[in-house]
């Protein structure tokens, strides 16, 4: 970081205060953290602060885990490669898909298989619920009824196109495979490898301590929590709960291979197929970003009612962003302000 500290807390703060953003901003490098800072509330109606150690949702930000599972069981030589069919993975009927699906497409959002929100046709997530009652969705065959009987959108391989459902199959492969549960399976496979002490699967109506509720903000000034407008349970397309503080953890352990070896990791962190932005590109789990073909940063994200995450890597200056959110926005602008000075 080339800023002195005093000048990028007082830069920071600036942009904290003008879009009023709620959660934790995180930055370390090798030296160590640079910064570390907490601001809104976990709980508005008692006024709770977030502090450094608040756990919040982060949506999508945990299909890093499912592609992390994966990458691991192809690794251990398990029954599944990346060239294996969905066709021969599942006992589940999916009558309308292509039999020729891999886990490599699933990964890499080009299956070209339905999706349970598909934001082409649904603008708002909270309109899923309203036939599909939030609280029943605990577990991934629960989301199987919202879109394993639909009709491909494209033939598998051939583009991207952002997919939730992809994720769900991912997760169900991973339970066939190690016969646990897949929220099972990322805590002790992921998290306890990684040290991510503070993080887990929790139930919306069974939350820990220091865990902050999200907020959905109206038009007219009045807010509510968005305990009716995310499923009950995450699972392996999002809905983990994690400190900044554990997600940083898990980009170390990742990149220092305590999670998978060098290699299976090169697989994970090569930019196998473009987004819809000309210098975004997508891997296993995570999204690329180019600069005169050279990738400058790794990074996830995630939005939920009442959520938003971003985090990266940036590795020619070795430095690790994480800034989760209980409220709809701001990680990224607080982001892009980080990135002109990194």
């Amino acid at each position: 970081m080339k800023l002195k500290n005093v000048e990028l807390e007082t830069i920071l703060a600036n942009m904290v205060q003008e879009i009023d953003f709620s959660g934790v901003i995180h930055v370390e490098n090798d030296t160590g953290v640079i910064h570390t800072s907490a601001h809104g509330f976990c709980n508005r109606s008692d006024a709770i602060p977030n502090t450094t150690n608040t756990r919040f949702g982060i949506a999508s930000g945990c299909k890093l885990f499912t592609a992390i599972g994966i990458c691991q069981l192809v690794e251990r030589g398990s029954s599944i490669s990346f060239h294996s069919k969905l066709s021969n993975l599942l006992d589940h009927s999916f009558p309308l898909f292509d039999e020729e699906v891999t886990v490599h497409q699933l990964l890499t959002h080009s299956s070209g298989i339905p999706d349970y929100f598909d934001e082409d046709e649904m603008e708002d997530f909270e309109e899923l619920w309203v036939k599909n009652p939030m609280y029943h969705m605990r577990e991934l065959e629960d989301f199987l009824p919202l879109f394993q009987k639909q009709l491909m959108k494209f033939i598998p391989g051939e583009k991207f196109y952002y997919n939730n459902a992809g994720y769900i199959v991912l997760g169900l492969i991973i339970e066939k495979v190690t016969r646990v549960p897949f929220t099972d399976y990322v805590e002790e496979h992921i998290f306890k490898p990684a040290q991510m002490e503070e993080s887990g699967y929790f139930s919306l109506d069974s939350l820990p301590a220091k865990t902050a509720l999200g907020y959905i903000d109206k038009e007219d000034g009045t807010w509510k929590t968005n305990s009716y407008s995310i499923p009950i349970k995450g699972g392996a397309d999002g809905g983990a709960y994690v400190t900044a503080g554990d997600f940083a953890k898990l980009w170390q352990s990742l990149l220092n291979g305590k999670l998978l070896s060098k290699e299976m990791l090169d697989k994970m962190m090569t930019p196998w197929i473009q987004t819809n932005n000309d210098n975004d590109y997508y891997g296993y789990g995570m999204w690329m970003e180019k600069a005169e073909d050279k990738i400058v940063k790794y990074h996830v994200m995630g939005y939920d009612p009442g959520v938003s995450f971003a985090s990266a890597y940036y590795p020619a200056s070795e430095t690790i962003v994480v800034i989760p959110s209980n409220k709809e926005h701001g990680p990224h602008k607080l982001m892009y302000l980080l990135e002109d000075r990194i």
